[in-house]
């Protein structure tokens, strides 16, 4: 006896109807179905007709299809034609027909099985309806496994079961989902056609969790502060802006987590770390997105010379775990993550690798000509701290491809790293480039109250001058720096470019599930 109709789904409307409400929406307008559409809509209606459940929850698979493929591989004398039944669900995504069998294939989070269908075994009703089915419907078979001629494991249906109905079709397979605009937004149906992208998110996942698991190893303790701030802090960037309704106030949305971690290691928590999303309301490049994804950590009692070892051992012990080796292919290119990485000093790496004159380097007209000449645009009012780095970005970090440590960063530009004993117009920081890309930037962490409001109060002064990313005064970050923080030094570490480099991607949007696109048209 046919099971009781479903009720329609919400925005569909029932069978005998005049009307069949389908979104078809191409660059932002509603067109009608094609005629593919309006086929799998009559096979919609007329499987709602007879009574067949279109969108069950009562199948139950009882392994996962990598598991089988395990266990024929560890065991293949515990299965066979005569031997013990599984259940398994999946999407359909091929299928051929043979009068009376078919051979199709499902797939799961963990891989593809094929299953073969006979009418005389799973019954002529049964048979019928898969005739109705598409590619792309979600589907439950269970069965024993037995091995075809082609030496291929396939599941042998007794029943199956029609799971979810696909009212629109799978991109063709040859010539499917190949334009990146359409990929990124439609990154379900990108996971679903190309393979490659999923393993992309899956190496990425695991990295994070190999990111996770160093740091715990090692006594850090893993924490979450505030995504929305009342003062934006931790870095020179444009913020984005919102209000709260209830308290009456704006606030944004943090561009970077420093100065409440740096607030824990003042109430005693020593090793802390975060991985979450900072915002940052900038353009959007093959390097940038407005919204991203950190590591940031904080040890006591270190400088930023222990953190510069520590990276490496982490970047090295990651990639050797997550890709299998520490020699890693990069956009044509092998960088070879094992330590030790070069260092050198900004100011060197501007005159022997950006062909920067020594003599120009306190010299901001000088400099500005020199960037003029070199195609560098510069803003007049910027100090001279601000002209090196520019300079630096567009004629020496494209040239970082191995693990490069630039250490030596001018105080200006540094406003929350502890100045350096020996040079004090230097800070103790480094920034770390691989592949031509910034992947860290971390300091010993300036912890004198006093200095920390000198800084502060010149940022203050750069953002009248028209700096608009200059650090605001925060009292409550200098009253808690007030109350000590001992020795400590931080680092932040951009999750999406270590995981662009761990799987050779040469644009951020290919490492993001959903990155930030213009709207259509």
């Amino acid at each position: 006896m046919a099971r009781p109709a479903e009720p329609p789904p919400q925005g569909i409307a029932s069978a005998g109807s005049a009307s069949f409400p389908f979104s078809c929406c191409q660059r932002g307008r509603m067109e009608a179905p094609s005629e593919v559409l309006s086929k799998r809509r009559e096979k919609w209606l007329a499987l709602r007709e007879r009574g067949i459940p279109l969108y069950p929850n009562d199948f139950r698979p009882s392994h996962a299809i990598g598991e089988l493929h395990e266990r024929v591989l560890t065991d293949p004398g515990s299965v066979s034609e005569d031997g013990p039944r599984f259940a398994v669900a999946g999407r359909m995504m091929a299928v051929n027909h043979f009068g009376k069998a078919a051979f199709l294939r499902l797939r799961d989070r963990s891989g593809q099985l094929q299953v073969y269908l006979k009418r005389d075994r799973v019954g002529e009703e049964a048979f019928a309806l898969f005739k109705q089915l598409d590619i792309g419907d979600f589907l439950g078979a269970s069965g024993p496994l037995f091995r075809t001629k082609t030496g291929e494991w396939t599941l042998l249906a007794d029943s199956f079961r029609l799971l979810a109905k696909s009212l629109r079709p799978l991109p063709e397979k040859f010539h499917g989902l190949k334009d990146p605009e359409k990929r990124y937004r439609r990154r379900y149906l990108d996971l679903l056609m190309n393979p490659g992208v999923r393993e992309i998110f899956l190496r990425r996942s695991a990295m994070i969790q190999e990111i996770r698991r160093f740091f715990l190893e090692r006594g850090f303790l893993e924490v979450e502060t505030p995504m929305m701030q009342p003062l934006p802090g931790g870095a020179e960037a444009t913020p984005f802006r919102t209000h709260h309704q209830a308290l009456g106030m704006d606030l944004y949305l943090r561009i970077a987590p420093e100065l409440y971690l740096k607030r824990l290691v003042v109430g005693g928590l020593e090793r802390v770390f975060e991985i979450n999303r900072n915002f940052r309301n900038e353009g959007v490049s093959t390097q940038h997105n407005p919204e991203f994804t950190m590591l940031e950590f904080y040890q006591a009692y270190a400088t930023y010379t222990d953190l510069m070892a520590l990276t490496e051992e982490l970047l090295a012990e990651v990639a050797a775990r997550v890709t299998g080796a520490t020699a890693i292919p990069c956009q044509g290119e092998t960088i070879e993550l094992a330590p030790p990485w070069r260092r050198i000093a900004l100011y060197d790496a501007l005159v022997e690798i950006g062909g920067v004159d020594r003599a120009l380097l306190g010299d901001r007209e000088g400099l500005l000509a020199f960037a003029a000449s070199r195609g560098v645009t510069v803003t007049k009012q910027q100090r001279l701290g601000k002209v090196i780095t520019k300079l630096f970005d567009a004629l020496v970090q494209p040239k970082l491809i191995q693990p490069t440590y630039v250490i030596g960063y001018p105080a200006e530009v540094s406003p929350l790293s502890r100045r350096s004993d020996e040079s004090p117009e230097l800070t103790e920081r480094f920034e770390l480039f691989i592949g031509g890309r910034e992947i860290a930037n971390g300091f010993s962490e300036l912890n004198d109250p006093l200095d920390q409001r000198e800084r502060f109060e010149q940022q203050a002064r750069d953002r009248e001058a028209g700096e608009a990313e200059a650090h605001p005064m925060d009292e409550e970050y200098l009253e808690a720096l007030e109350y000590g923080m001992p020795p400590t030094a931080g680092e932040g570490i951009g999750i999406d470019r270590l995981a662009m480099l761990l799987t050779d991607s040469a644009s951020i949007r290919e490492v993001i599930l959903f990155p930030h696109l213009k709207p259509r048209d």
